[in-house]
């Protein structure tokens, strides 16, 4: 699993001009699913953005948590996080789960990722057309991958 997690100060999904999901303080997260990714990478990962720390403290450090700022999370699913531009100009997908493979992984990383957040995470709708919304704090960007925990 890898994803990019940006600290925004706002954030909102659209579908068929349809807000779906919107955030205050908190990530916008875009999440891709490998076709061998299991229930260790949510496990980890989910752990890993509870426990990040990019927030200012009371010392304009980045020393606390989503958790210690009660922030909120919106995630899309994104499966070109995956893409391979090795051959030609036209990025490849192949390395990216299929939706049989990735719906059920990406709804127990929703369920997991809101258990250890204490709230409702928001998201956009697996394998819709969704216009992205966001206002990138700091800025400040991250990206994770799951197959590189050393």
């Amino acid at each position: 699993m890898r994803v990019v997690i940006q600290r925004v100060s706002e954030a909102s999904v659209i579908i068929d001009n349809v807000i779906k999901g919107e955030i205050a303080s908190g990530f916008m997260i875009l999440l891709g699913i490998e076709p061998n990714d299991n229930e260790s990478d949510i496990d980890w990962l989910t752990s890993k953005i509870c426990g990040l720390r990019v927030f200012s403290d009371a010392e304009g450090l980045m020393n606390e948590s989503i958790i210690d700022q009660n922030g909120e999370i919106l995630l899309i699913s994104q499966f070109t996080l995956f893409a391979s531009t090795k051959k030609g100009n036209r990025p490849s997908f192949l390395n990216a789960a299929k939706p049989e493979i990735a719906i059920p992984l990406y709804e127990n990383f929703v369920g997991a990722l809101s258990q250890k957040l204490g709230k409702r995470v928001k998201t956009g709708e697996f394998g819709a057309d969704m216009k992205v919304s966001i206002i990138n704090d700091g800025p400040v960007t991250i990206t994770i991958d799951s197959k590189n925990r050393e």
